[in-house]
């Protein structure tokens, strides 16, 4: 059964694109998904949860110019679960995705001439 995670939420960082030993492009971000909710007793709650990013071939080539930091963005993949041990010894867990789909969300940098620096696509069309 394909399993599926759609995250709206904004970059962490610029996305860092590089090359596999075969050629094949790869690029990936942190990306930050904010939750916020009212409390019983009126107070407001709130959380941040971190994934990992990862997305391949085409799209990493051709949307790392705009993912860059606070950029938001939707992203459709697979999630998994990855344990290590912290530079401290304390041990940590990441929630790496493998993203099928992002899209460019809200807005985006601005170029030097202050308009939205875009690809030159439609911001409707899914990558």
């Amino acid at each position: 059964m394909f399993q599926q995670l759609i995250l709206i939420g904004n970059l962490g960082s610029d996305a860092e694109l590089r090359y596999t030993a075969d050629g094949t492009p790869v690029a990936s971000f942190s990306l930050a998904v904010n939750r916020k909710w009212t409390k019983e007793d009126g107070s407001h709650g709130e959380e941040t949860t971190w994934f990992r990013v990862t997305v391949w071939r085409k799209t990493a080539e051709s949307l790392t110019p705009y993912l860059k930091k606070g950029r938001q963005v939707m992203v459709i993949g697979r999630v998994a679960g990855r344990a290590y041990t912290a530079a401290d010894g304390s041990p940590r867990a990441s929630l790496d995705v493998t993203a099928d789909t992002i899209k460019l969300m809200g807005g985006g940098p601005r170029s030097d001439e202050g308009h939205l620096a875009e690809p030159a696509v439609e911001e409707e069309v899914f990558f």
